[in-house]
């Protein structure tokens, strides 16, 4: 009876023997814990750890683990794995005698045969140890494996699959976690160290110095085992393999994201990408570059990103400072912040697009107090200066902020917000509450898609979907006209005019670039965040800088921080290669302009079809123009001045609540009046009383609720108003 089981036993365990897999497929089942994303070189850029159960590193081929640890665990494990057919009937017996006189004794489990546990869970010794039956199918499997496999073979698979210490499975993960290096490095105390962890993974780190110790001894090396012991306690607690490691950890996980939330199953073993490692590389090496030029500004925050006009691939993605930075987790390309004057750019496509406004349009940069639900709304341009009349083009090249402001009026803060979310700028909150203060970027916006909004100017106002893994051959972008081609093209003009830039940012400004390029700068309340974005004909590139905690930068602007950074990154990309002008879309003409009010010289300018004219000046004084007997040159004649019923105030608005600073002395607060139009002998009423003439007057204010009346020479009422001034004051 006891003969028929045990040959049912040895017929089961057959049975199950043949069902073993083979090497080949054994190692392209092996499945690693850590997910290696490559460039589109091909190079390994991030390896990030996607398996939390466990832990494994790569598959090692046995050329690359060492000699001695080689030589360690064979010794230390089976040493006569050279000679067997699987089984060493020779240590078999050896156990069978020592248990028969209750003597303790290395063990009979050969190196196959623990690795055909490792394969069938049915054959791994349990709480209790191991079943007669389950150690007659290792013995069985053993040697079927030795007849499938080659001995080379059985030991790289035993590498890569017996757990050592906790979570750590297979060698690369013990090297790389305990002794903070590659397998192939591994010296003859490292690895007596990890062949004593095969014996006994989780024992105290004393009970595995003194099982390394004899395994030196055997390996014929000298054994300092007092050493030994100080070694291996400080190496069990060492944990040298980090989560996560590489030159682009943030945009791997938006990568591993962007996969998971359109494909199922877990993580890939090898994820191949659209970022340029080189790209990355001197992308990297700039923003910190600079950032640690600006130490002691309070700034320690930027990001960057690269993305390819005609396809929309990431091709560099800088998510924070690192070891600069104190929330170097902080995704900054992802994170939302005000944008600042970078929104101007859409502003006046828009603008144009809808024929409210040419390039040459003449706006007045000059003072302007506008009535919101909030208070009074007072937009000042970035050097507390005006510049008075001057045109679209120049406003926007040197970004100035109250004609921002007055064209927002004229496009209406709901009709800009729609026009912002076409571009896939995801605003959170509506137009209204954001206001005329949406022209100067008071809402929070990530850098991706600011990037991306800008790469659709590049595009003819086409927009795309960014791009992480390299599409499949024949795909192309599905694009949507989110902007009108023309006012793009305009647009893009203006920004890469550098003589336009002159009167904010100087004749020799780190913008100009020696090939093709629109740029546009950006710089929030207090210094907060500032901003370079901007495209040449095949690349857009947009930086950010600031501070994740959100602190004011000490004097950093968007031409200081983020623009050097920005310029720098766009040479390397053009080093060798050229960047053309774009040709202009149909429906864009090209005209000579010549302006009567304002001190900007006569240009050719482009227009949308149907809206260039040849002459700009401001609508107080009718002008013509007639050409001189040479031909061609421009002359103007001015015609009687306006009518007195065209002066209108302009500020302060009807309505406005003007409250009194009460930490300013009462007596040098001022209240601007201002009045559009030209009409002579203009005079200023308060409560019926003069208080002074001119088309401008700084006015003291007092407390209480005045009437506010515009006359002209004969005394005729042209314009009159009601406001409030609340606080302190003095008559």
């Amino acid at each position: 009876m006891r003969r028929a089981a045990v040959a049912l036993c040895l017929a089961l365990a057959a049975l199950r023997a043949w069902a073993l897999p083979g090497f080949d497929a054994v190692r392209a089942d092996f499945r690693s814990s850590e997910t290696l994303v490559l460039s589109r070189e091909g190079e390994v850029i991030q390896r990030l750890r996607t398996d939390a159960r466990v832990r494994r590193g790569q598959w090692l081929q046995l050329a690359d683990v060492s000699p001695a640890l080689r030589q360690a665990l064979v010794l230390s494990e089976d040493r006569h794995f050279y000679e067997h057919s699987g089984v060493d009937w020779a240590a078999v017996s050896a156990a069978a005698w020592a248990n028969l006189w209750n003597q303790r004794t290395r063990g009979a489990s050969t190196i196959t045969m623990q690795l055909a546990g490792l394969l069938d869970e049915d054959w791994r010794a349990s709480g209790s140890g191991r079943t007669v039956t389950q150690k007659l199918g290792q013995a069985v499997a053993a040697q079927r494996l030795e007849r499938q496999w080659r001995k080379d073979q059985i030991l790289e698979a035993y590498l890569n699959l017996v757990p050592f210490r906790g979570e750590l499975v297979g060698l690369d993960a013990l090297s790389r976690t305990l002794f903070g290096k590659a397998a192939h490095g591994l010296d003859a105390r490292e690895a007596a160290v990890a062949a004593a962890l095969v014996r006994a993974p989780n024992a105290r780190p004393a009970l595995v110095a003194r099982r390394a110790c004899g395994v030196l001894r055997e390996m014929h090396m000298p054994a300092d085992c007092d050493a030994l012991d100080l070694f291996t306690a400080a190496a069990l607690q060492r944990r040298a393999y980090d989560a996560s490691e590489g030159i682009a950890p943030h945009f791997a996980r938006q990568l591993l994201r962007q996969r998971a939330a359109r494909l199922e199953g877990g993580a890939p073993q090898r994820l191949r990408s659209t970022l340029s490692a080189p790209l990355q590389r001197v992308a990297l090496d700039t923003l910190t570059r600079h950032l640690r030029e600006l130490h002691g500004r309070n700034v320690e925050d930027a990001a960057l990103v690269v993305l390819d006009n005609a396809t929309g691939e990431v091709l560099a993605w800088v998510g924070s400072s690192g070891d600069l930075s104190r929330a170097a987790e902080v995704d900054a390309v992802l994170a939302p912040r005000q944008p600042g004057s970078t929104l101007k750019s859409f502003l006046y496509a828009q603008a144009i697009a809808e024929r409210r406004l040419t390039a040459a349009s003449l706006i007045d940069d000059s003072p302007a107090q506008l009535a919101t639900a909030g208070g009074l709304y007072i937009p000042q341009n970035y050097d507390r200066r005006f510049k008075g009349w001057v045109s679209v083009r120049q406003a926007l090249a040197a970004s100035l902020n109250v004609p921002a402001v007055r064209t927002l009026v004229m496009v209406s803060p709901d009709a800009f917000f729609h026009q912002l979310k076409r571009l896939g700028l995801p605003l959170l909150e509506s137009g209204g509450y954001y206001g005329y203060s949406l022209a100067l970027g008071s809402s929070e916006l990530p850098l991706l898609q600011l990037t991306n909004a800008y790469r659709a100017l590049a595009n003819g106002g086409r927009l795309s979907p960014v791009a992480y893994a390299a599409a499949l051959p024949g795909a192309r972008p599905a694009f949507t006209q989110a902007l009108d081609a023309g006012a793009a093209f305009i647009v893009g003009d203006m920004l890469s005019d550098a003589n336009a830039r002159v009167p904010t940012f100087g004749g020799d400004s780190v913008l100009n670039t020696r090939f093709w390029s629109a740029v546009k700068t950006g710089t929030s309340k207090d210094m907060r965040d500032n901003w370079a974005l901007g495209w040449s004909a095949r690349y857009t590139v947009g930086v950010w800088m600031g501070n994740a905690s959100g602190s004011p930068m000490h004097d950093v602007s968007g031409i200081s921080g983020a623009a050097p950074i920005w310029a720098e990154v766009m040479t390397w990309l053009h080093r060798a290669n050229p960047s053309r002008a774009p040709q202009p879309p149909a429906g864009v003409v090209r005209e000579r302009v010549v302006f009567a009010d304002a001190p900007e010289s006569a240009r050719d300018e482009w227009f949308l079809r149907g809206t260039q004219q040849s002459v700009f000046a401001i609508n107080s004084e009718a002008l013509y123009a007639y050409p001189d007997s040479a031909g061609g040159q421009k002359h103007f004649k001015k015609t009687a001045p306006a009518q007195d019923s065209a002066a209108r105030i302009v500020a302060p608005a009807p309505g406005s609540v003007i409250a009194l600073d009460p930490d300013i002395p009462p007596a040098h607060q001022r209240l601007q009046l201002q009045a559009t139009g030209a009409a002579p002998g203009l005079r200023w009423f308060i409560d019926g009383t003069q208080a002074g003439q001119g088309q401008r007057l700084a006015w003291l204010p007092w407390p209480g609720r005045h009437r506010l009346e515009l006359r002209d020479a004969r005394g005729r009422v042209l314009d009159q108003l009601q406001f409030e001034v609340r606080g302190a004051g003095v008559r």
